[in-house]
């Protein structure tokens, strides 16, 4: 393939063999395809590990690794740690948004709550270290190279330097990251997007159909350029975050301070346009009214994410470009809220609490107050 594609052949197989196997895994409803996460829970953690352990052995101990000088200081060292956690946030971002789609075969609140708020924050933050230290590793073990950011780089070094140990090393390391790739790639990407096509046209599309859609897009976007560098990466996880984080912001404030946890189920699942959640005429200009205001927060930064001359002031507030969208989205919609009221709410928190054997009934006795 020419250099003008940003990939090779050798690469674009690999991806196109990779998005063909996912194919079959997208037919499976939601509550079935939970069998391939339970054995990726247990290989791709092992794998993780291993690598780990390996790459330290290989630089002979993580003291090397850990005392390698710092090539920046002072605030420019303080704003790339931001960055870094910034980038981090938006990696997750898509499941602090999409994880309704999973959490709601949860049988009560409690069960969906402490799963996410212990696994989310220490999976992330023991894959990244591992990443970190994986990654600085290459330094001590090929003196004299940049360090590697890919672990798929690093994994074809380890291959190149030859030898049956590190040819099955590198097998089951790599099986193990498609594995990973192949559960993350469902989770969030094509359950997710399925849900959200399903409820936008109902009468056309299904989860499975919505899956479908999501992976010809995926295909036809040219991912492998998103890639190319470890900026382009970032870039694009920073772009990514701009636009979530105004929808977090928007769910958050009407969830928990425009209703207080206050829902009518019967309604939710209905188009009559006297229902609660019609809106003006089926849309809710409130929340897009907020959901555009925590973008423009961080469009000026944004361009100059790309290259563009920019005043340092919008640099800095893109630097914190999650929690500023977040917060933004979040009060406007709040005070758009106050301002032009919405039905179907609560003067008191209404969530149905674990206590409720039966939350149905608790929804339908309460659904004909405000």
């Amino acid at each position: 393939m020419p250099a003008s594609s940003g990939t090779n052949t050798r690469d674009f197989v690999s991806f196109f063999l990779f998005w063909l196997c996912s194919l079959p895994a997208i037919w499976f409803p939601v509550h079935k395809i939970r069998h391939l996460f339970t054995v990726k829970a247990y290989f791709v953690p092992t794998a993780g590990i291993a690598f780990f352990i390996w790459a330290i052995v290989r630089a002979h101990g993580i003291g090397p690794i850990v005392h390698q000088p710092n090539t920046i200081h002072g605030s420019k060292l303080g704003w790339a740690m931001v960055t870094g956690i910034m980038s981090s946030i938006a990696n997750f971002a898509t499941l602090i948004v999409n994880d309704p789609d999973f959490a709601r075969f949860a049988r009560k609140p409690r069960d969906a709550l402490w799963s996410q708020f212990i696994a989310i924050p220490v999976g992330f933050a023991v894959t990244s270290f591992i990443g970190i230290i994986v990654s600085s590793s290459s330094v001590i073990i090929y003196k004299g190279s940049e360090p590697i950011w890919n672990p798929l780089s690093l994994l074809t070094k380890f291959l190149d330097d030859g030898g049956s140990r590190n040819r099955t090393g590198v097998f089951f390391i790599s099986t193990a990251f498609a594995l990973a790739q192949l559960g993350t790639n469902i989770a969030a990407n094509s359950v997710s997007a399925g849900t959200d096509m399903t409820a936008l046209l109902p009468r056309y599309l299904n989860i499975r159909r919505g899956g479908y859609i999501c992976a010809a897009v995926g295909l036809a976007m040219c991912p492998w350029n998103l890639l190319s560098s470890s900026n382009n990466f970032t870039t694009y996880l920073s772009a990514y975050s701009v636009f979530l984080s105004s929808i977090a912001g928007v769910i958050i404030s009407d969830y928990y301070f425009v209703r207080k946890g206050y829902l009518q189920i019967r309604d939710l699942y209905s188009a009559r346009k006297d229902g609660p959640y019609f809106f003006w005429f089926g849309f809710h200009w409130r929340g897009y009214t907020a959901y555009i205001a925590g973008i423009l927060i961080n469009i000026v930064g944004f361009v100059g994410a790309i290259g563009k001359p920019i005043p340092k002031g919008a640099a800095y507030i893109y630097n914190l470009n999650f929690f500023c969208g977040f917060i933004v989205a979040s009060a406007v919609y709040y005070l758009l809220c106050r301002f032009f009221p919405v039905p179907a709410v609560s003067a008191n928190w209404m969530e149905v609490g674990d206590e409720v054997v039966d939350p149905t009934l608790v929804y339908d006795n309460a659904s004909g107050s405000g």
